[in-house]
């Protein structure tokens, strides 16, 4: 669920700021470093982590463990990466009240909100306070034995895979809601998902897309071979259920890309709502479908006018999606003149 909340500065002691950051690419660890300069000067404490500090080398930055304690007393991990650092910032601020703020340096970046040029932005939102704080609807994940005993367990912002352990063997599965069997079939594995992860492997694999802010969990089937294999939208209060025959392929399971369970012969995987949401900070106003439109370029102008500019630049007159400046108004008919939008050329007429 979204629940926009207005931030406050923390009640006792110092605000301090957790960095996370993709230390492998040379212009986010620059960024990182005048980011943080920003921060300290602005009265806000700097943390990094142990394993990012030698590559950071940030004066004067305090020095944490990567563990859970990480984030301990900290206002914002801020993550400088893509969806996968972002997914990592996820587990440091996981059993904490941080809120994590993205700066989007990977491709895609739906998890991510800001843009490189847009970080003086945050960081000027960072420090009076003004950024708003969703909470997003995180999954838990039980493992049992052919007995019904848990045997492990992890959590997912995006989306938990049962997947086949042998690549050259189909994964049968038995599929259940809430503890009532509703279909079963061969595949390669089973995506259950939160509206959070919709857009990422779960929607690869051909599962819906839904609003963040809609409370639901997805069970998306990954090249099943059956007819009755269709992505399902549930109650956020279900639990999905994804049991594997004893005499069927190993199987496993892998939350958010990150962490991996081995299911045991004939035992099942149990999915459900976690009980703790996961904090998401966001400064810039702008929608879902906002979003939706930037990232993927999609057409919203209509067919002909589509052509004449081409994909990513199909905005609404007037209306300025996550920033990009690429549609100015043409006054009475809404229209766009080429020299008006970026790449465009001559319009031919049709």
């Amino acid at each position: 669920m979204s629940n926009p909340s207005t931030a406050t500065p923390q009640e006792q002691g110092a605000r301090r700021v957790l960095l996370t950051v993709h230390t492998g690419r040379r212009d986010i660890v620059e960024l990182a470093r005048t980011s943080a300069a920003r921060l300290m000067r602005g009265g806000i404490g700097v943390r990094v982590l142990e394993e990012e500090a030698p590559d950071l080398d940030i004066e004067g930055a305090e020095v944490v463990p990567c563990d859970e304690t990480a984030a301990k007393d900290a206002e914002i991990v801020m993550v400088f990466g893509g969806d996968g650092t972002f997914l990592r910032a996820a587990e440091l601020a996981r059993y904490t009240d941080a809120a994590l703020m993205g700066v989007n340096l990977g491709r895609v970046g739906f998890l991510a909100e800001t843009e490189p040029e847009a970080v003086e932005e945050t960081l000027t939102a960072i420090e009076n306070c003004e950024y708003s704080v969703e909470e997003r609807l995180a999954i838990r994940v039980d493992v049992r034995d052919g007995a019904g005993t848990v045997v492990g367990g992890t959590w997912a912002l995006n989306e938990v895979s049962v997947e086949k352990a042998e690549r050259s063997r189909v994964l049968d599965v038995v599929i259940a809601i809430d503890d009532r069997p509703l279909t079963s079939f061969g595949c390669d594995g089973v995506l259950c998902a939160t509206p959070t992860g919709s857009t990422a492997y779960a929607f690869s694999a051909g599962g819906p897309v839904v609003w963040p802010d809609v409370e639901a969990l997805l069970l998306v089937p990954t090249n099943a071979h059956a007819l009755f294999a269709r992505p399902l939208v549930t109650s956020p209060d279900s639990v999905l259920t994804v049991a594997v025959p004893a005499d069927g392929n190993r199987a496993r399971v892998s939350a958010d890309g990150r962490r991996t369970v081995e299911v045991p012969d004939g035992g099942r995987v149990d999915v459900r709502r976690a009980n703790r949401p996961v904090r998401i900070a966001r400064v810039h106003v702008s929608t879902f479908g906002d979003r939706l439109v930037a990232k993927f370029g999609l057409p919203v102008r209509g067919f002909r006018d589509a052509r004449h500019v081409g994909p990513g630049h199909e905005l609404f007159p007037g209306r300025d999606v996550l920033a990009r400046d690429v549609v100015v108004p043409d006054g009475g008919d809404g229209g766009v003149p080429a020299g008006e939008v970026s790449g465009g050329g001559p319009r031919e007429d049709v």
